[in-house]
């Protein structure tokens, strides 16, 4: 068990999220354009609120998903570092007679990672706020404090200018965090069974798939895919969702290692990891009828219980 993979199970570790995509969104219709091209209510946000939410293409499926920050006089979309300029590119497409300007900042900030069962102590010693709602934030100084985790375990990130970084991992070390490195992270991000796009979220994706449903607002009106996304919610039904799931065992299955039920195929393995506890945890695609909490699948011909995924 490394230091950090203890400090994010038992009580705070940092980690430098840095390489994450951070778009600055200005003008006068940023709103109204962020609206129409994601699948969460961006226009009913105030400053210091926030959301998580999808980019769609026409036929409805994820291309990306991003945290959507909002300030008096900008957004910033927080993303992953693969499609960092595949949703700047998308979005500048759209911008037509728009009053909205984008600027890629991620080379001149920062981004840290408080995360733990202990994070909201730690912050709070630090000096920092430690907002609650989920994506809601508030300023510490020059930083920017937001209510996000990438572990699925409490969590706050910070955000500031590149030359403070040091600044403020300091501050952090020294009111108690541990550093932890990326595959700490992955290991207790797949013992929570949250997914990450590139990994259990695909380009080949449907939202309702990912059951990550707090990406989705039914009443916001028109963005692009939503006549997909409004199909299914009308049909009620998907044929797969993605699902978390934990067996016996000292080896991970691999990706893409098919699930069985009754004797069928069940689906498939998108994520898997070894906790040092002697648990192998994952997730999944299940097809219907089988995705169901608490139920039984076959991988790698040993028995898995089923949960449902946590919230991005």
């Amino acid at each position: 068990m490394t230091p950090g993979y203890s400090a994010l199970v038992h009580g705070t570790a940092v980690l430098d999220l840095s390489s994450r995509g951070r778009i600055r969104v200005t003008g006068d219709d940023r709103a109204r354009l962020l609206h129409a091209m994601t699948t969460n209510h961006v226009q009913q946000l105030t400053p210091g609120a926030g959301l998580y939410a999808f980019f769609l293409n026409a036929q409805g499926r994820i291309q990306a998903d991003a945290y959507v920050l909002c300030f008096e006089d900008h957004f910033l979309l927080d993303t992953e570092p693969e499609t960092r300029t595949p949703i700047f590119e998308h979005l500048d497409r759209y911008i037509i007679a728009d009053d909205v300007t984008l600027e890629d900042v991620t080379e001149q900030t920062f981004c840290l990672g408080v995360e733990g069962v202990s994070a909201t102590a730690t912050a709070q010693s630090a000096g920092m706020p430690a907002p609650e709602v989920p994506c809601s934030h508030a300023a510490w100084g020059e930083f920017e404090v937001a209510a996000i985790s990438s572990t699925g375990a409490p969590a706050v990130r910070v955000y500031g200018p590149a030359l403070r970084r040091e600044e403020a991992l300091r501050t952090l070390e020294g009111a108690g965090a541990v550093a932890a490195v990326p595959a700490d992270a992955e290991t207790v991000r797949i013992q929570h069974y949250s997914p990450r796009f590139g990994d259990d979220i695909t380009e080949n994706t449907l939202p309702q798939e990912s059951q990550q449903m707090h990406a989705l607002h039914f009443q916001k009106g028109c963005y692009l895919g939503q006549e997909i996304v409004e199909r299914i919610r009308s049909r009620g039904h998907v044929n797969k969702q993605l699902m978390g799931f934990r067996l016996d065992g000292h080896t991970a299955p691999a990706r893409g290692v098919q699930l069985f039920a009754g004797g069928k195929e069940a689906g498939e393995v998108t994520s898997s990891t070894i906790c040092p506890e002697g648990k192998v945890y994952g997730l999944a695609y299940v097809r219907v009828p089988y995705n169901k909490p608490g139920g039984t699948v076959g991988i790698d011909g040993r028995p898995a219980e089923l949960f449902a995924p946590a919230g991005r």
